[in-house]
């Protein structure tokens, strides 16, 4: 090979590893504006349809009057999301903790497994509707039938995900452990908790949305906080505007929590490759 080659294959590779880097920033700034668009165009439809029909406020308020009631209305919406964002994550680290430690009961105990497996079907089959009065009466009117409520949603989805993340161990991984004379504890820890990690994110992924529904319904029975009872109240006053404003509040929440589960499936789960869409 010549020098001169040699210098032709260099500068081909770096022009390739350039030409990769520009394309990682124009998806990477996709990504980021296309929501961003999808969001400016939905706006946009709503204020020509709200002005066009000429939609009386008390139905459906315009864009403008809604963000207006945000920024009037801030601090009690922030007062009132406190505590449905205290609900919520204490509802997901609760039904999620519960539905770790049962998956890996049914994992090493089979017959519990069968036992108990279809009573956690049977209870998820309850409407959450339904089960929300029966947990007030239960547990009271304070923030504990809220956190019930939503550590009920939670668990049954992680709860599947986490038995079928924990069985689905590659066979000839779990020989080799078998061959090293591994205990059961650290089959666990090493393989089996390790191999259930990207089942049990898909899951947490889900709770961080649900948690936060789980909390909101439980809030619209029977309470005066939250914006659950927010929602209820703007609903019997016609004010629609107060209305929307809080069930943006609510949603916001939900999706920054979603991305703080996915940010830390980034951090924990480096081996997996990036879904391409």
């Amino acid at each position: 090979m010549t020098a001169s080659s040699g210098i032709a294959g260099d500068a081909g590779v770096t022009a390739a590893e350039a030409e990769f880097r520009r394309r990682r920033r124009r998806e990477s700034w996709r990504r980021r504006l296309m929501p961003m668009l999808g969001v400016a165009i939905a706006l946009c439809v709503w204020a020509a349809l709200v002005h066009v029909l000429k939609v009386p406020p008390f139905v459906a308020p315009s864009p403008e009057l809604v963000a207006w009631t945000l920024h009037e209305k801030f601090g009690m919406l922030m007062a009132n999301l406190l505590p449905t964002a205290t609900e919520a994550i204490a509802g997901f680290l609760l039904g999620n903790t519960t539905a770790i430690v049962i998956a890996a009961v049914f994992v090493h105990k089979k017959t519990i497994e069968e036992a108990f497996f279809p009573i956690a079907v049977i209870i998820n089959t309850i409407p959450v509707v339904a089960k929300a009065p029966i947990l007030v009466l239960l547990l009271g009117n304070g923030m504990e039938p809220k956190i019930a409520i939503a550590a009920l949603i939670c668990f049954f989805p992680t709860l599947v995900n986490m038995v079928r993340g924990l069985e689905s161990v590659n066979p000839q991984a779990m020989e080799l452990m078998r061959v090293l004379s591994a205990s059961k504890r650290e089959v666990f820890f090493k393989l089996r908790l390790y191999n259930s990690l990207p089942y049990l994110f898909s899951a947490l992924k889900i709770s961080a949305s649900t948690s936060v529904i789980g909390a909101i319904v439980g809030e619209g029975i029977g309470s005066t906080y939250g914006i659950g009872a927010l929602i209820i109240q703007a609903m019997y006053n016609f004010d629609s505007a107060m209305l929307y404003a809080t069930v943006i509040v609510g949603s916001v929440f939900s999706v920054a929590f979603f991305l703080a589960i996915s940010f830390a499936e980034r951090m924990i789960v480096r081996w997996q490759a990036p879904v391409a869409h």
